[in-house]
């Protein structure tokens, strides 16, 4: 039997919480002042129980070049610590549109080496790809 290096301590405490992280199939688009700050075919939905669907975008993929870390730091029991990027693009600026867990927990290891957006702040498009059912187009 294998002994995880880094388990979730909120797993370990509730093992019945549900976090999904399955491929998204089609195309997410990220932009900001008109800038593109992410375009993707290889994203990732992560459905948790309470909260609305999160599509995580591979770092390979992502302007880094509009992005400066912040301060900011979150924790999340079940992903891990959370970072957060500035975006400053067409004269505009704002903090914290995009964090990433870099070292998550075991059970979340699918997210490592991506990152997410905040809808409110950004303008994501996610579309599905030609005949996909199932996808979750409007709902990221």
């Amino acid at each position: 039997m294998e002994t995880a290096l880094n388990p979730a301590p909120g797993f370990q405490r509730n093992p019945s919480h549900q976090i999904t992280v399955e491929p998204f199939d089609g195309t997410v688009v990220v932009t900001f002042s008109d800038a593109i700050l992410a375009s993707t075919n290889h994203a990732k939905v992560l459905r948790e129980v309470g909260y609305s669907p999160v599509c995580y975008i591979p770092f390979k993929d992502i302007y880094f070049e509009f992005l400066t870390p912040t301060s900011t730091h979150s924790h999340c029991p079940y992903k891990g610590d959370a970072t957060y990027w500035r975006v400053s693009a067409g004269g505009e600026a704002l903090d914290d549109v995009m964090w990433a867990y870099e070292a998550p927990f075991d059970e979340m290891l699918a997210i490592r080496g991506h990152a997410a957006f905040y809808p409110d702040k950004v303008r994501i498009e996610a579309n599905p790809a030609f005949g996909a059912f199932g996808a979750v187009g409007a709902d990221i």
